[in-house]
């Protein structure tokens, strides 16, 4: 008789991308954590949970799941991320798994849940959730390595599989449904490389490529995303060539562009379409037959397809509010419905004269045309990331920006760490706030003038934040 087929090693490879993934998470919160949501940042957790339940009493705890209930200052936050870390570390080293990834999950759910608008992005639901379905999926014991006695779940590895299905299923589909015309014309990759969040070097040499390559890659897109994703759900070497297929597209995605542990995630989550055989795993004797339900294994089957069903509800019905929804361990996916049409970029500037101004530099994202746009990812820096966002709106859709301006005003040093320097070391006397206009340098401007990228001034994106003589800050 032929032995089960068995996902063993797939469950090895893809536990330690997890760890390295939710590792990546933290390392870049320990550097950012205080200057987004610390009782000195831009939008300070603390005061939000306290307006919180004030609001709406007990339920708060609910619809805000997070440690930092129990306190929200500088030392508790640290604490959560290194506890986050070392959680982290622990699941790429195979200690005590299960607890490893329970902790994580719960340290990073506790800075979403209370980051407001640094966590809208669907990375976050996507990891959260993918920590969950873990939690069933992952060997037992404290250093359990294969574990080939205890195969892994047949109800955890396809619900992980379902969401890698579903986040690209999902893009496929409101690429459609949302009518945008270039993805229709197959021109939707041709800007595509430099309006981006954080655009990539590579990206700049990619976007100069003739048209018919990028109206192939749309249409490939768009074919991976609506087709070939099925052959997850047929038997044998179907999953293989799914591999095959999408892992190239992901690796392309993670070198011209920096969209934080997104794509390390779902790139990870396709080694789980490989079974032992694949990946030329073999065992001394066939792998043990799948566990006796006792009444834990009844209770894990039933949480697992309750989490089927509401999967299945919200992807027919993407508005419907689950019981679960503060958790976001259930979530709907749908990347680049649309497709922006033109980069902007958002800087701050101070002056101590209101004559000159001098900007605030960032780390990581456009300002110097100069500069050579880097490749940051998976670290993700949320702040220059959220201004990417901001840009596209108004500043009554994004007053944190506004936020900003004023602890740029007090010099307040975990916000300024945000920032590659401070040109005003005690203090500047007013912040305004400007819109620019990017776009990569053709090859000939950079081929003369070393420039990566030309910019236009906007004008003012958000009112200028004044420091009056008694410490007060008003804006005009």
């Amino acid at each position: 008789m032929e032995d089960r087929v068995t996902f063993l090693r797939a469950r090895w490879i893809f536990l330690r991308c997890l760890g390295l993934i939710f590792f990546s998470a933290f390392y870049s919160l320990y550097f950012q954590i205080h200057g987004l949501i610390g009782p000195d940042g831009i939008l300070p957790a603390a005061a939000y949970l306290v307006n919180a339940h004030k609001a709406v009493g007990a339920k708060a705890y609910w619809y805000i799941p997070s440690l930092f209930w129990f306190g929200a200052g500088d030392r508790a936050m640290s604490v959560v991320v290194c506890i986050g870390i070392a959680a982290s570390l622990a699941i790429v080293f195979n200690l005590w798994p299960r607890l490893s990834i329970a902790v994580a999950g719960i340290c990073f759910l506790s800075f979403v849940s209370a980051a407001q608008d640094f966590s809208s992005y669907q990375s976050d639901g996507m990891l959260l959730e993918a920590a969950f379905l873990s939690l069933f999926f992952a060997p037992r014991g404290l250093r359990p390595g294969l574990d080939v006695q205890h195969p892994p779940a047949r109800m955890a590895l396809f619900l992980l599989q379902w969401e890698w299905f579903r986040i690209y299923f999902e893009s496929g589909l409101v690429k459609i449904l949302s009518g945008e015309e270039q993805w229709r014309h197959l021109t939707a990759m041709d800007k595509y490389y430099e309006n981006g969040p954080l655009p990539a070097w590579l990206g700049w040499y990619v976007q100069h490529w003739p048209h018919p390559f990028h109206a192939f890659t749309a249409a490939t897109t768009l074919i991976v995303e609506l087709f070939v994703v099925w052959l997850v759900f047929l038997p044998k070497r179907s999953r293989l060539i799914c591999f095959l297929i999408t892992t190239p597209l992901q690796i392309g995605i993670i070198l011209t562009a920096n969209y934080a542990f997104l794509n390390y995630l779902v790139l990870s989550l396709g080694f789980l379409l490989l079974d032992d055989r694949d990946l030329h795993q073999h065992h001394a004797g066939p792998a043990a037959d799948p566990e006796r339900l006792d009444s834990r294994s009844y209770v894990s089957v039933t949480i697992l397809i309750s989490f089927f069903i509401m999967s299945i509800v919200m992807f027919f019905y993407p508005r419907a509010a689950t019981p679960l929804a503060p958790f976001r361990i259930v979530n709907n996916y749908g990347l680049f419905a649309v497709m922006t049409r033109a980069r902007y970029e958002i800087e701050f500037q101070g002056t101590t004269d209101l004559e000159h101004w001098t900007p605030y530099p960032f780390r990581y994202k456009p300002q110097d045309v100069r500069e050579r746009p880097g490749i940051y990812a998976p670290y993700q820096p949320r702040f220059d990331w959220n201004l990417w966002f901001a840009s596209l709106g108004t500043i009554d859709e994004n007053p944190w920006v506004m936020n900003t301006e004023v602890r740029l005003l007090e010099n307040s040093p975990p916000v300024l760490e945000l920032f590659r320097g401070n040109p005003f070391p005690k203090g500047p006397k007013a912040i305004r706030v400007v819109l620019w206009q990017y776009w990569f340098s053709s090859r000939q401007e950079k081929a003369r003038s070393g420039v990566w990228w030309d910019r236009t001034l906007i004008g003012q994106y958000a009112p200028t934040a004044m420091r009056a003589d008694d410490g007060s800050v008003r804006f005009e």
